[in-house]
């Protein structure tokens, strides 16, 4: 049959990213806007230096307990840097990673989205768990006819 998808082929080519001196609000921002729940942070050109997702943000706005105190904190937190909240020891895939190589990192890690880089280090693309369920489908539907 027709070799297996790779991450090229299914992955969200030139992803949004966001700069390590970004603040935390900049990255709530984007993620809510673009409707999207990963965001790969790069520095200089396209260095891929680290992750950020809906679930490392949500974890700063969701209050442990709500009084006046917790709202200084919040806009303080919304100040911070991205660089103190985000993921940096990055799990990332090269463009020729198959996609059931994919689908054992994700499940191994647990993670949504994978960076895809190029031999440099520098960010081409993401694959995320839905281009992965997509893909899936296709190869289903082929797989029947």
């Amino acid at each position: 049959g027709a070799p297996m998808p790779n991450a090229r082929d299914i992955m969200t080519k030139d992803p949004i990213t966001v700069r390590p001196d970004a603040t935390v609000k900049e990255a709530f921002s984007i993620l809510q806007s673009m409707d999207i729940r990963h965001l790969p942070v790069v520095s200089g050109e396209r260095e891929l230096v680290g992750m950020v997702s809906d679930r490392d943000l949500r974890g700063i706005s969701i209050p442990r307990l709500i009084d006046e105190r917790w709202f200084g904190d919040l806009r303080m937190a919304m100040q911070e840097k991205i660089a103190s909240i985000m993921t940096a020891d990055v799990l990332s895939v090269d463009v020729e990673t198959d996609v059931t190589e994919i689908i054992e990192l994700m499940l191994e890690h647990k993670i949504g989205a994978l960076p895809v880089t190029d031999g440099d280090g520098g960010l081409v693309g993401i694959v995320s768990y839905m281009d992965v369920l997509r893909e899936l489908a296709v190869l289903a539907a082929d797989a029947a006819q």
